[in-house]
Order: C-alpha cells, then sequence, then structure tokens
C-alpha cells in the first residue's frame, strides 16, 4: 500500500453529471411520456376552444361526437403517458439512490481510512441516506422541466395563433417568473447545504450518546452530554427554520408571480374579444390555458429549487467520495495456512514491537498496558495503515502494505474486544453470509450453546439492535462465535472473555485451542486460562516484548508476570 493524492476528485456537479449519464434512456423516455403528459393537457383547453368555435357554427350531433371522442382521446393520453412516464423516472431515481448510497457505504465502511475532512459515521449515515436520495432527484427533475417547458412552449404557441400580443405575454412573463426564482434559489441551495450538514451533526451527536450511554451513567455526564445535544439539535432546528422560511417564500412568490401571469392573460384575452379581435371559441382558449399553464409554470418555477438542494446534496456526498484513501492497497495475496511476523513495529506505545506467530500455533500476548494491546490490534486490523506506522507486518511471508485489503481480510480476522452486535437473529450474527461450514463447532466452543437452548428459537432467537436483550457476557460469546465460524487462517482475538465467569472461561480457553488446532491463532489477552491454553505466551511491556515461555513456567519465575495476570 502507498499513499497517494492523486486520486482525481469528484465535486458535486460531477456526481450530478454522472447520475444523468447513467439513467440518460429511462430521462429519454420518461421525457418523452411526461412532454406527451403536457402536451395533451395544453391540448385540452385548445380543444375547447375549438369546439366552442366550431359547435357555434356547425350545431350537428356529428360535430358533438367527434368533439366527446377528441377530449377522450385526451384524456386518456393524459392518465397513460403521465402513469408510465413517473413510472420511468420513480424507478431510475429510486435505482440511482440506491447506487449512491451503496457507494458512500462502501467508502465509510473502508477498513483503511479516509481523510473525509472529520465528518463522523453519523454525518456519514446522513449523507448516504438524505443526501444520496436527494442528488438522485436530479432523475426527475429534469423530465420534468423539459415537459412543462413543453406544456409552455404550447401554450404560447396556441395563444400566439389566436394574438400574437398573447403568446409573447407568455413567453415574457414566464423568463421574468423564471429569472425571479433563480435569483431566491441560489439562497435555498447555501441554506439546505447548511442544515443538512447541522442535522449530520446532531445525528452523529445522538449515536455518540447512544453507544456510550452506560458509561455516561456510570460517572455522571450523562446530563452534560444530553445539554451538548440539545445545543447542536437546537442549531440544526434554527437552521431547518430558516431554509422553512426561505422555502416558503419561495413558493409564495412563485404561486403570486404565476397567478399574476394567469390573470393578465385572462384580461388581455377579455380585452381582446371585447373589441372583436379575437373569436369566442379563442377566448375559451386563452381563459383555459391561462388556468392551466399555472400547473406547468409552478413545476417549472419549482425546478431550479431542487436542483440547488440536490447540488447541495452532491456536495455533501463528494466529501465522503473524493476523500482519497490513506493507502492504496497493492495487488499480492498472502500464502494460505501461513505465519504473522511483526518486525520493528513502532505506533502509539508499541516500541519496534517484533515477535512471529507460526503458521498453527496458538500464541497468547500478555499485555501490562492496555494502550499498547490496543494500537497492536489497530496495526494487525488495518485500522492503522502502513504509512502510519513504522516497521512491518508480515501475513503468510507478504508485507501488508503489498495485499489488498480483501485478501487481508480473507486470511486475517481480527475480532476486537467491543465487536458490535447487529439486529437479526443469533444465527444471522454468528454466519452473516450464511456460508459458514463451522457454525455449530464454533457455537459449541463459544459456551454459546446455554443461550441457543435457553430460547425457543434457538439459533433463530431475534436480536435487537446492539444486542439490546442480551447480557454483556452473552454479547462477548456471540462475537466469539460469530469469529470462529468465520474460520480463517490466522485469528487474533482481543480480550475474548472478560465478561465471562471464571468456570465459562476455562472452558472457552480449552475449546478454542481444540478448535483451531492447526490453524494460526493469536490471543491478547491477561485471562489465565487462555493464556494457558497458548503453546507459549509473549510478554508485551512498555511496546516491547520482555519475555516469552509457557504460561505456567512464566508463572514459577516471573514475579511481575504472577502479579500482573493470576486472579
Amino acid at each position: 500500500m502507498m499513499t497517494t493524492d492523486t486520486q482525481r476528485p469528484r465535486p458535486g456537479a460531477a456526481i450530478l453529471r454522472t447520475a444523468l449519464r447513467r439513467n440518460i434512456g429511462a430521462m429519454i423516455g420518461g421525457t418523452v411520456l411526461m412532454g406527451l403528459y403536457q402536451a395533451a393537457e395544453t391540448a385540452f383547453p385548445i380543444a375547447l376552444g375549438l369546439i366552442v368555435e366550431h359547435t357555434m357554427q356547425d350545431r350537428s350531433l356529428g360535430s358533438l361526437g367527434v368533439s366527446i371522442g377528441s377530449l377522450a382521446v385526451i384524456i386518456t393520453t393524459v392518465s397513460l403517458s403521465w402513469r408510465f412516464g413517473m413510472r420511468v423516472l420513480q424507478k431510475a431515481n429510486t435505482t440511482e439512490a440506491h447506487r449512491w448510497r451503496v457507494q458512500v457505504a462502501a467508502c465509510g465502511l473502508q477498513p483503511v481510512a479516509r481523510d473525509i475532512d472529520g465528518l463522523k459515521s453519523g454525518e456519514i449515515l446522513t449523507i448516504a441516506t438524505e443526501d444520496a436520495d436527494q442528488t438522485a432527484d436530479i432523475i426527475e427533475v429534469v423530465p420534468l422541466l423539459v415537459s412543462s417547458l413543453v406544456a409552455v412552449v404550447v401554450a404560447a404557441v396556441a395563444l400566439s395563433l389566436a394574438d400574437i400580443r398573447l403568446g409573447l405575454l407568455v413567453i415574457v412573463g414566464t423568463v421574468g417568473i423564471l429569472s425571479i426564482l433563480a435569483v431566491m434559489s441560489q439562497r435555498i441551495g447555501s441554506s439546505t447545504q447548511e442544515q443538512q450538514a447541522k442535522v449530520a451533526r446532531a445525528g452523529a451527536k445522538v449515536a455518540d450518546l447512544i453507544i456510550g450511554l452506560r458509561p455516561l451513567h456510570g460517572f455522571g455526564g450523562n446530563h452534560a452530554a444530553f445539554g451538548s445535544y440539545r445545543r447542536v439539535s437546537t442549531d440544526a432546528k434554527r437552521q431547518a427554520i430558516t431554509v422553512a422560511r426561505v422555502n416558503g417564500a419561495y413558493a409564495g412568490t412563485a404561486l403570486a408571480l404565476n397567478a399574476v401571469l394567469a390573470a393578465a392573460v385572462s384580461l388581455t384575452a377579455g380585452w381582446l374579444a371585447f373589441g372583436g379581435q379575437i373569436s369566442i371559441g379563442e377566448l375559451v382558449m386563452a381563459v383555459g390555458l391561462a388556468q392551466f399553464i399555472m400547473e406547468p409554470l409552478k413545476m417549472f418555477s419549482e425546478m431550479p429549487k431542487y436542483v440547488m438542494i440536490a447540488r447541495a446534496s452532491a456536495e455533501r456526498m463528494a466529501l465522503v467520495l473524493s476523500a482519497p484513501p490513506v493507502t492504496v492497497p497493492g495487488p499480492e495475496r498472502p500464502a494460505p495456512g501461513g505465519d504473522l511476523e511483526v518486525d520493528g513495529v513502532r505506533h502509539g506505545t508499541l516500541r519496534g514491537l517484533k515477535f512471529t506467530v507460526a503458521a498453527g500455533e496458538f500464541v497468547a500476548i500478555a499485555p501490562y498496558q492496555p494502550r499498547a494491546a490496543a494500537d497492536l490490534v489497530a496495526v494487525l486490523a488495518v485500522n492503522a495503515a502502513p504509512p502510519a506506522y513504522e516497521g512491518v507486518v508480515r501475513l503468510g511471508g507478504q508485507e501488508l502494505a503489498d495485499l489488498s485489503v480483501e485478501a487481508v481480510r480473507e486470511h486475517l480476522l481480527v475480532n476486537p474486544y467491543d465487536a458490535e452486535i447487529f439486529g437479526g437473529t443469533l444465527r444471522t450474527n454468528i454466519d452473516p453470509s450464511g456460508s459458514s461450514r463451522t457454525l455449530p463447532e464454533a457455537v459449541e466452543a463459544s459456551m454459546l450453546t446455554d443461550v441457543v437452548a435457553l430460547h425457543r428459537d434457538g439459533l433463530d432467537y431475534a436480536v435487537r439492535d446492539r444486542g439490546a436483550n442480551l447480557s454483556g457476557g452473552q454479547r462477548q460469546r456471540l462475537s466469539l462465535a460469530r469469529a470462529l465460524a468465520a474460520d480463517t487462517d490466522v485469528l487474533v482475538l482481543h480480550n475474548p472473555t472478560t465478561a465471562v465467569d471464571a468456570v465459562t472461561e476455562q472452558l472457552i480457553a480449552r475449546n478454542i485451542a481444540k478448535l483451531r488446532r492447526g490453524r494460526t491463532t493469536l490471543v491478547i489477552t491477561s485471562s489465565p486460562a487462555l493464556l494457558d491454553a497458548a503453546d507459549r505466551v509473549l510478554v508485551l511491556d512498555e511496546g516491547v516484548i520482555t519475555a516469552e515461555d509457557t504460561h505456567r513456567n512464566l508463572l514459577a519465575g516471573d514475579e511481575e508476570y504472577c502479579l500482573a495476570v493470576a486472579r
């Protein structure tokens, strides 16, 4: 892996262009259908005017039948074109939003960190949901904009045929309305972007509170934390009110201007009819078009607002998608069943750490300082990428810097002590992909069998989000079962039994040693049971390995070790 600054940025405009380019076919089809819908709706008042004009000249049942048939065709066209046009556009919109959600989530979940300008996980969640949806709205905005333009053009042409002044009035009025609203939409875009940022920060804050609620209650810090969230949430509320006011002013102005234009067309047509310059049928057509034109004008005038909202959301997504990764993964793959070597690693509290776990060996590390254990786990889990530390980590003889993240994940699993439990069932938490061949053995080895037997549904027992309906020990054993069920070549466990009783811990230690026999296993722990089950124990003190032997030999000959691990 190598650091890079060469990744081309993906600004909001580029994201919108990508969305449009990927859906060009659906947009063309939707534009044609929605244009047909608007043209048919425009044709309705035109047809009424023509019917009135010809009925006054030819009062026959045949003419009446033709008129009714024409109106039926127009109404059918309006209904079908709207139905299928919106179906095409909304399907494309939903699909595009899904693509961006997946892409943002993939960036946010990458094990190799990205420089995302200080965004927290809660903010990334908001970007992957609301911003992705609002960005994809551009797929509908453009066809609706074009179809509304079609309606305005058809109305202007029809009115021009009656009297050129009516057509010019519609054209000039439309240009004036859009010019005014375009200026107002700029404020909507900036206000919306600021609101989305503040809402995302509020979401990130409440996510942090939920995660740390128990520790906060423990030392009485919950009131201060809630006060901090209240301030952030209030700030977001104020910005939301500002955006609502701007949107309200925009909508009110658009409605008022459209009404003024419609009234102007109606009054002008009435004045021309009174003067004998247009016929009664043309007056009926003009008044009907003046009433109808308000809908496409309203839609047409709202489009700049939605374009600005989509662009603001796209700019937010660009913060994640254009952020360069800290490292660029290499192309190599480790040898299967290989060893794990840490050579001269300096990171955090680690001071040139060196050790090797041979293929098939079960090794335990007894850390005297918890921080050193956390730093080692960060390096092995690739949460701290190779450029972030000195030294080399080798997996199956290959340096981590030369391996793809997928290859590392396939051969090396690092299970943290605070692994997440997800909403679902026991089974889906242990084997998310449904492909594990060692699920029963993993359940038995982790001593999760009593939890499975306790519930009538067994492995299909429902688990709430974050394992809220499980005890701390049950959550820990569930996490351990998931790690064992993955059956990777190299498994690293960090404090896997801190929340279980001593008897259960003894059984788990023996089970892990038995299940992982012939597989490379590294356990970072101070548990005597796990240390005793290991082939050898490495003592990690002040960032380096200071002793190496079996657990029992260290107990007999190292007083400091005895004080650190004996219970």
